[in-house]
């Protein structure tokens, strides 16, 4: 067994706001890589079990995550917890994003989405999102001190998907208070009105579909709702406003998120912010992400017995895939806990694996990540930190509310 604080539970969100538990990750990798968490009551409300199988290992986790013969996401959705007093009922509602869908359902709605994420469709953002990101930061830079999440991290994703969408730019800042209200409830700061969120959100989309269909533009709204010659057809209202969710809560967090711990592990390896100013790696961009690891973890659920790293699970089952632990298992990665901009290969986890669920805008991510750091370091590059990261406090978001900084 492994050598683990008494009741360890790694959804924790009281344990995750002091930061990812690294150090339990690598003990569960040598002696349990497969390991059975029994939660309390109320950390597994709206489930109808008593815990789940945390699979730790980089190798099980990508095994998982390709197996859609043998796990669901559909069963019991993705999200490993919620915060207290969800019921079965709300978690059930969750099916209606894409990303709790199996096939063949999910591959019609996946084909219809990815209209909008061709190389195409995200090179063509480009030029956009370079001048916004020079605007971004020479307007902190001006301030001389800031939050670098509220004034440099959290900007270029909302502007990416207003871009995307077709939402106007004074719009931007709804969806990122949305984004919080919804992803947050667990962070007294955020309060706890998930559900109000996720109405506005809704109402927002339906009101953009219903313009588009009256006045058809060239953008991602008006292909998402508009049949296709693709043979997928197109996105029912319903099914329209639960990708929007989606798109503007993951897609902004993740990537705030990212660009934020990128920034804070620039300031914990000096060195490597050097190496990025002269030098500018291609592969800079896979190591913040790997390092930063937004989403810590995802879960499954077994349509029947099947084993995992030699464990059996048995059917109905939840499986946590503890994307964090499988980007630091050191079997993989050399010098798995070292930042390193040049890393080569870097076959990180960080977009939900491998599989039918691999993150659909995985390439808009990135280029967001290159983008920003490349404007940081042309515009601020004496940036340093005036404060810790203060850490949200989530079961399976690895968030950062804020992060105080000198920009010149």
């Amino acid at each position: 067994m492994a050598a683990l604080p008494e009741g360890f539970d790694p959804t924790d969100p009281d344990v995750r706001q002091r930061g990812i538990q690294l150090q339990e990750f690598a003990e569960l990798r040598k002696t349990a890589p497969v390991w059975w968490v029994e939660q309390t009551e109320r950390a597994r409300d709206g489930f109808l079990d008593t815990g789940f199988w945390a699979v730790t290992k980089h190798a099980d986790i990508a095994a998982v995550s390709k197996n859609s013969a043998d796990f669901s996401t559909s069963e019991n959705g993705v999200i490993i917890r919620f915060q207290e007093g969800m019921t079965r009922e709300q978690v059930m509602l969750n099916n209606a994003l894409l990303i709790n869908h199996d096939p063949p359902d999910h591959t019609k709605l996946r084909g219809i989405i990815s209209r909008g994420f061709t190389p195409r469709a995200i090179s063509e953002l480009r030029d956009g999102l370079v001048e916004k990101a020079k605007e971004i930061v020479e307007e902190a830079k001006a301030k001389g001190s800031g939050d670098f999440v509220e004034d440099v991290a959290c900007e270029l994703p909302l502007v990416a998907i207003a871009d995307l969408m077709g939402v106007p730019q004074e719009d931007r800042k709804k969806l990122f208070n949305w984004s919080n209200q919804m992803l947050a409830g667990e962070d007294p700061e955020y309060g706890d009105s998930p559900d109000v969120a996720a109405a506005e959100i809704l109402g927002y989309a339906g009101a953009l579909a219903d313009e588009r269909k009256r006045e058809p533009k060239d953008d991602i709204v008006t292909k998402l709702i508009t049949a296709n010659v693709d043979g997928y057809g197109e996105l029912s209202d319903d099914e329209f406003g639960f990708f929007f969710i989606l798109l503007a809560v993951a897609g902004n967090e993740t990537t705030r998120n990212s660009i934020t711990h990128g920034m804070h592990a620039f300031f914990e390896h000096p060195d490597q912010w050097e190496l990025w100013k002269k030098e500018r790696p291609d592969t800079m961009v896979d190591e913040v992400i790997r390092w930063a690891t937004p989403v810590s973890v995802f879960q499954r659920t077994a349509l029947r017995d099947v084993e995992v790293g030699g464990v059996e699970v048995k059917k109905g089952q939840r499986v946590g895939m503890f994307y964090a632990s499988g980007n630091h298992d050191e079997d993989v990665f050399e010098n798995a806990h070292k930042f390193d901009i040049s890393r080569s290969p870097n076959p990180h986890l960080a977009f939900g694996g491998h599989g039918a669920h691999y993150c659909i805008g995985a390439n808009l991510a990135r280029l967001q990540v290159d983008i920003m750091f490349n404007a940081i370091a042309d515009v601020m590059p004496d940036i340093a930190p005036m404060g810790d990261p203060d850490r949200l406090r989530h079961s399976w978001i690895n968030g950062v509310k804020h992060l105080p900084v000198r920009y010149n």
